[in-house]
C-alpha cells in the first residue's frame, strides 16, 4: 500500500439487493485489511437479513435515525455517532427511521468481498428499489 486520497464519486453509488445504496469509497487488493463503503437507507426502508462470512463490520451513524438489529441483541435505535460492531456470520439487518435518509459508513476488516456475503432474508429478493432515489 502507498499513500492515497480517494475523492469520493458520487454517481459511484449503486442499488443492492440487500435494500440499500453502497458507494465503495476504499475496496482493493492493495488495501486488504479493510474496506469502507458508505451506505444510504431510504425512508421506510428496512435491510435483508444477511451476514458476512469471516468479516467484522462496523457501522458508523453519520446521519438520520434508524433501527438496528444485530445477532441477539434486541433491536435498538442508532442516530448520528452511534458504531453499531457486528461480528463475522452475525445476522443483521438495519431500517431507516423518520422521514429522511440514514447514512452510515460499513467499515469491514478484513476487506468485503461479495463471495462472504449471505442473504438469510426469508422473503424473495426484491428485483427494483423499494423507493426511488431522490
Amino acid at each position: 500500500m502507498h499513500e492515497e486520497v480517494r475523492p469520493m464519486v458520487p454517481e459511484a453509488e449503486f442499488y443492492t439487493a440487500e435494500g440499500c445504496y453502497i458507494n465503495e469509497l476504499s475496496n482493493s487488493d492493495v488495501d486488504p485489511e479493510a474496506s469502507i463503503a458508505r451506505a444510504r437507507v431510504r425512508p421506510g426502508v428496512t435491510t435483508r437479513w444477511h451476514r458476512l462470512a469471516g468479516i467484522t463490520e462496523r457501522y458508523v451513524v453519520l446521519s438520520g435515525a434508524g433501527k438496528v438489529e444485530v445477532g441477539n441483541l434486541a433491536a435498538q435505535t442508532v442516530a448520528p455517532g452511534d458504531v453499531v460492531l457486528i461480528p463475522p456470520g452475525c445476522r443483521q439487518r438495519i431500517t431507516c427511521l423518520g422521514n429522511g435518509d440514514l447514512v452510515f459508513l460499513a467499515i469491514c476488516t478484513p476487506r468485503f468481498r461479495p463471495e462472504a456475503y449471505e442473504d438469510m432474508d426469508p422473503d424473495p429478493v426484491p428485483t427494483t428499489p423499494a423507493s426511488d432515489p431522490e
